[in-house]
């Protein structure tokens, strides 16, 4: 994917319900954590890490890891050594207890690792929720090494079965019940991490994750209108698609 070369531009499309401070954001995830938590299907985390195709052995931190399956999963499925953060202390205790990966309490503008620490870094819808996004894919192009891979996941302001249908049948936007929520366009989250040290290799659409277990299938049985989704997710342009995932390495020159 060829770099994005425009004016800059800060994304403004924002939404927030109570998030004027860290520990207000800390105090949301937990109780959020504490009564449903936010975790998606497992074929989800599963296709995302066969895009990110990882090499066993090799080191993943999965920014923001929320109940920590991710990084579970990376380390069960692909014999990662895998790493996982939260802001939220009840987050990372559920995570810690679902599998043998490694997690801790931190927010995503301030990683506490060293430099060029990782081969993999993850953040899955989480990067729109950061105070300071700049700062979060700042420190995710720091711990990343120079020949690792990161992989982000971030909603689109132009979702055409999402925002758009939303705004078309509520003339409401769409609002996430966590705290703090933005939305860009493809090109805008692009700019973003290109110029806080990522290069933009690959983008590609999300709107739902086909199934890869049977309890995945019979959870689509069972909510038909995801299944809809699911189908009409071909027919669905990159532009015009709920979430964007990019495929990134370091770029040196923009750190």
């Amino acid at each position: 994917m060829n770099k994005i070369s425009r004016p800059p531009v800060d994304i403004r499309f924002e939404i927030r319900l109570d998030a004027e401070s860290e520990t207000q954001l800390r105090a949301a995830y937990d109780q959020l954590h504490a009564r449903h938590g936010l975790r998606q299907l497992d074929s989800f985390y599963r296709w995302l890490l066969r895009l990110l195709d990882p090499v066993p052995g090799r080191s993943l931190l999965d920014v923001a890891t929320g109940e920590g399956v991710l990084p579970n999963f990376a380390q069960q499925l692909y014999g990662l050594i895998a790493t996982g953060t939260d802001v939220s202390a009840r987050a990372t205790q559920i995570a810690g207890g679902a599998g043998g990966a490694g997690f801790c309490v931190a927010e995503g503008e301030r990683l506490p690792f060293a430099d060029r620490a990782f081969d993999y870094v993850t953040c899955i819808g989480s990067l729109e929720h950061f105070f300071d996004m700049h700062a979060g894919v700042a420190e995710m192009a720091r711990v990343l090494r120079p020949t690792g891979s990161a992989l982000i996941l971030v909603p689109n302001t132009y979702s055409i079965i999402g925002n758009v249908y939303q705004a078309w049948k509520t003339g409401m936007s769409s609002i996430d019940p966590q705290p703090l929520q933005r939305y860009a366009a493809r090109a805008e989250w692009a700019m973003l991490l290109e110029r806080n040290g990522l290069q933009v290799e690959r983008a590609i659409k999300y709107e739902r994750e086909a199934p890869d277990t049977l309890a995945d299938a019979l959870w689509y049985m069972q909510h038909p209108r995801r299944l809809v989704k699911l189908a009409l997710t071909p027919l669905i342009p990159l532009n015009l698609a709920s979430c964007f995932v990019f495929l990134c390495r370091p770029n040196a020159e923009g750190l």
